[in-house]
């Protein structure tokens, strides 16, 4: 097992999966104290990356297009004190990171993860419910309902419509965008039964217009707990006349359950030691690589 801990966040890898705690430092933006712990499966990383600094390095964990609906809803506008997937590491602990990486790196060879798209969502998303209030309005979501009430700061138009309320099931997307210099951010909710083009954030009853204050990025927590439970951007679109689903992949709230592999599947590690003997012929693995692969597979028989 590997582990790193800094005011920043602790990051701890179990061979499976990254284990993500927030800081409780006052530096730690809100996002991320508000998301919480996140656990990141393998099978969901890219890749992993130090980079050193004078003052600090970076921890970066990059996960697979499609894997995380934050990711996804957020499509790299989130602002870097707010990436999850980044941590803070001082200098004198650039030598643990650095053995942090090569473990995470070292699994995911051996696990031979593709980190190509994923073609569901790998991370459960934020935990229901959910209320924020920022900018014009307050939206809240009990992991089937979406409810946007309206402040003092909402344009009359809109704010004299009402409260708005609807299910996930008739919700055709949902859309985060940050405040950008003097244009305003929004979280757009559009119902299917609506083709018109949406009015300005300003007047459009199913957005939230953002001001671009302290709690805007946590909006985006909201978007992602209702992305994860709509069908995923890379799932096919249904033909008209489609018959009913007689099977659908693993949902969106959870990775699909995989059955344990048995303890000593001699064969398969075989197979893992030619195709790690085969690459470093190749000259695609270092001697250091194929002698840190080889030792870890070794230690599984």
């Amino acid at each position: 097992m590997a582990e790193i801990i800094q005011k920043d966040g602790t990051w701890t890898f179990d061979g499976d999966a990254v284990r993500i705690v927030p800081g409780r430092d006052k530096g730690v933006a809100l996002l991320r104290q508000t998301l919480g712990e996140v656990v990141v499966p393998l099978r969901a990383l890219a890749g992993i990356s130090y980079e050193p600094g004078r003052k600090a390095g970076r921890l970066r964990l990059r996960l697979r297009d499609g894997a995380d609906p934050l990711l996804q809803v957020t499509g790299g506008r989130l602002p870097e004190a707010s990436d999850p997937y980044r941590l803070t590491v001082e200098p004198d602990r650039g030598g643990v990171a650095e053995y942090f990486v090569d473990e995470v790196r070292n699994a995911l060879l051996l696990d031979q993860v593709d980190p190509g798209p994923a073609g569901s969502y790998l991370l459960p998303g934020p935990a229901v419910p959910i209320t924020v209030g920022a900018g014009d309005g307050t939206v809240a979501f009990d992991g089937d309902r979406v409810t946007l009430e309206w402040s003092w700061t909402t344009e009359e138009a809109k704010r004299s419509a009402g409260a708005r309320e609807f299910r996930v099931a008739d919700l055709r997307s949902v859309e985060w965008a940050p405040s950008r210099g003097l244009e305003n951010g929004w979280i757009r909710f559009s119902l299917a039964s609506t083709s018109a083009q949406p009015a300005a954030p300003k007047y459009d009853p199913h957005t939230v217009e953002l001001f671009g204050f302290k709690k805007d990025p946590l909006m985006a927590l909201v978007a992602a707990a209702v992305a994860v439970r709509m069908p995923h951007p890379a799932a096919p679109v249904p033909e008209p006349g489609d018959g009913p689903e007689l099977e659908k992949g693993p949902t969106a709230l959870a990775p699909a359950p995989v059955s344990p592999a048995p303890a000593e599947d001699h064969d398969a590690l075989l197979r893992r030691l030619r195709e790690l003997g085969e690459l470093h012929q190749a000259g695609i693995l270092t001697a250091e690589e194929f002698t840190t692969a080889k030792a870890v597979i070794l230690g599984r028989f």
